[in-house]
């Protein structure tokens, strides 16, 4: 199984680990340590150093309660760090979900556009030169990650899910690989992501963590980013601690046995911060399958 993007064919026949690079002043973990171009260049270098196969880098907290970026906003800060990542001999992700900026990202090299709003975001007209499915549709190669979320960023922890979530969610991701499929985007361009806390209980998250299996048989490969998400800490009984830092250290071990288990049920991309443990300890997985 291998996931086309815009110029590398990424072999999924064993797991690959996306490294996180947030490029913002308030993302949920590591707000502010990687905003400026240099910072964030380094830290791209880093995670390559510990064995990222892919970087994932984004401009815009998509934590519970964010708040709307600016285009211009977004564009510059991604912009100066984009031009020199693409030339780290790596696929390279962006967590966007304005057609502006992906075809502005996609026009600089970029692989991958990473959606958390599975490209329907339908924000003011005005200045969008096309829609997120046109813009992936138009380009003849780039890959695509599809995310289920409930709701939107400011709300969706507010009024989370109903119902099954496993079969929503697994639902909805068929649909809409399906549908740009139909707008012309090839099959092995589409991987999937269940959008673990976008809109969802602790005890819904567990769930599609469970039953991944389900979600796993639907075609399409399947991205997963538990990465210090506070359902771990809440399993775990792990306290909020006055200290950012200190806080999301202490998810550095449920986060990586929940990247393990991730993997074994099925996933094919993880998306972490801390790299270079989640690659130690998938090397010890794939020791013994």
């Amino acid at each position: 199984m291998n996931w086309t993007t815009s110029r590398f064919l990424i072999d999924l026949t064993k797991p690959k680990v996306m490294g996180i690079v947030n490029v913002t002043p308030d993302s949920f973990s590591d707000g502010g340590r990687y905003a400026s171009a240099h910072s964030a260049l380094r830290h791209c270098e880093k995670l390559l150093c510990d064995g990222a196969d892919i970087l994932d880098i984004g401009a815009e907290s998509t934590r519970p309660g964010a708040r709307p970026l600016p285009t211009d906003e977004e564009l510059a800060r991604l912009l100066p760090v984009l031009r020199e990542a693409v030339r780290l001999d790596v696929p390279v992700s962006v967590d966007t979900y304005k057609p502006t900026v992906m075809q502005a990202v996609l026009d600089l090299g970029v692989d991958i556009i990473n959606d958390v709003w599975a490209l329907r975001w339908r924000g003011s007209a005005s200045g969008e030169i096309a829609s997120a499915t046109q813009i992936i549709a138009t380009h003849p190669t780039c890959g695509v990650c599809l995310m289920h979320m409930h709701g939107e960023p400011m709300t969706m922890q507010l009024l989370p899910m109903d119902g099954d979530v496993v079969a929503q969610v697994r639902q909805f991701l068929q649909e809409t690989a399906t549908q740009l499929e139909q707008a012309g985007v090839q099959r092995s361009r589409i991987v999937i992501d269940p959008g673990i806390g976008f809109g969802k209980t602790v005890a819904q998250n567990l769930a599609l963590l469970e039953r991944q299996l389900e979600l796993a048989g639907a075609s399409h490969p399947l991205l997963i980013g538990w990465s210090r998400k506070s359902s771990l800490a809440a399993v775990a009984g792990l306290a909020n601690a006055s200290d950012a830092s200190t806080e999301f250290h202490s998810r550095l071990a449920v986060s990586v046995a929940a990247a393990v288990l991730a993997v074994e049920r099925g996933a094919s991309i993880v998306r972490v911060h801390d790299v270079l443990e989640t690659v130690q300890a998938l090397k010890v997985l794939n020791a013994i399958t």
